[in-house]
């Protein structure tokens, strides 16, 4: 059981030493499907540019717990809260390519100077 265990850990990435900040515009976006996201927030402490936070209560009264939500300019793409949403939640986040994700929401990436 604790091999099974170790196994199934060894993919989830390590926490982040420290924040980090965009360098140049990401080639995916992370994107939660909101009402697949159970707002259990364990994909928080893994982005490594701290960009999800919760969706404001006020848009979800139903639900006790609200979902997230990304920051989609601070983003960087490192899929890592995906990965990490898949392996130990409910696989509600996905990545879309960058110029798709503008084109169908209407939102357009900085890039840093």
């Amino acid at each position: 059981m604790a091999k099974t265990r170790q196994k199934f850990y060894k993919s989830i990435p390590e926490l982040p030493k420290a924040m980090q900040t965009k360098k140049r515009k990401p080639k995916l976006m992370a994107v939660v499907e909101e009402g697949n996201c159970t707002g259990c927030q364990v994909c928080v402490p893994f982005c490594p540019v701290d960009c999800i936070e919760s969706v404001a209560t006020e848009k979800y009264p139903d639900r006790p717990i609200p979902p997230v939500q990304i920051r989609f300019n601070e983003c960087i793409g490192c899929q890592i809260c995906a990965r990490v949403c898949t392996q130990l939640t409910w696989d509600a986040i996905r990545m879309m390519p960058t110029a798709e994700f503008e084109t169908q929401f209407g939102i357009t990436i900085d890039t840093p100077a």
